[in-house]
């Protein structure tokens, strides 16, 4: 579950490049809700991201992840309740480690990290259980460093240390944007399967208004940092990309009519 109650931020606040990013935001996900959010460059997505992760403070309002007020917490102590894959593959990832070494510490998130010596066998026949789920072959190249994968299979790879320990909430920051049509696809696919079997509470930021529509449970559109759209349930289901930008428009106005080319 997350909570977000009455969420303001400003960057260079005061200032002549002053910007209103959040503005009074009022959001509960549920327990397992899959939402998509869209809107155009600059509309306060990356920004809600980096607010419930822990990445800077509000000027105002309270965040709860959980059971927990997390509002003040540090961005490092955070991640004992969240995950997070970000648009470039090479973050999230340790490229000069191998494959084994990266799931070790992933499969550690929110416990002490001693010295322990290598990886233990019975870890490493789990870590391969869980790589033959990609379907890449991952499993037959724990030895391999993570530096010598393509984009797609870092960013699958990334996906799954993500959630070897389940997270309170999973943040998709973009995280297809650098991949090719196919292989986005592929890590769109994954992760769905993910998220639907693991019952995973995930926010997507997405650009692309037929992926923000086919996929999760709920729609959410900002603009100005303010929610325009909260769509559910067969409002969603029944949802077309004329139907969204016509919301989008009855929002907004024709000032705003060159976004849709961002939104495609």
């Amino acid at each position: 579950m997350i909570k977000l109650e009455n969420i303001v931020k400003y960057f260079h606040k005061g200032s002549v490049n002053e910007v209103f990013a959040l503005n009074d935001i009022n959001l509960k996900l549920d327990e397992g809700d899959f939402v998509t959010v869209i809107g155009s460059n600059g509309a306060g997505k990356s920004t809600l991201l980096n607010c419930i992760a822990g990445g800077f403070f509000p000027d105002s309002g309270r965040i709860f992840i959980g059971a927990h007020d997390v509002t003040g917490w540090p961005e490092h102590q955070r991640a004992a309740l969240i995950a997070r894959v970000f648009q470039n593959p090479l973050l999230g990832t340790c490229p000069s480690a191998t494959i084994e070494q990266n799931m070790a510490l992933a499969s550690l998130r929110g416990q002490r990290r001693g010295l322990a010596r290598g990886v233990k066998a019975k870890d490493r026949e789990r870590f391969r259980e869980e790589l033959k789920q990609l379907g890449l072959g991952l499993e037959n190249r724990l030895l391999d460093k993570v530096g010598l994968l393509s984009g797609g299979q870092r960013q699958a790879l990334t996906m799954l240390m993500a959630t070897l320990v389940k997270p309170e909430v999973l943040l998709l920051d973009e995280h297809i944007a650098a991949l090719d049509p196919k292989t986005a696809g592929q890590i769109l696919n994954l992760t769905q399967e993910i998220v639907k079997g693991r019952k995973l509470t995930t926010l997507m930021i997405t650009h692309n208004m037929k992926h923000a529509i086919g996929f999760g449970n709920r729609l959410l559109m900002l603009h100005q940092g303010r929610v325009l759209l909260d769509l559910r349930g067969k409002e969603k289901e029944n949802l077309t990309v004329k139907d969204l930008l016509a919301h989008f428009y009855q929002a907004q106005g024709e000032e705003l009519a060159m976004d849709s080319l961002l939104l495609n």
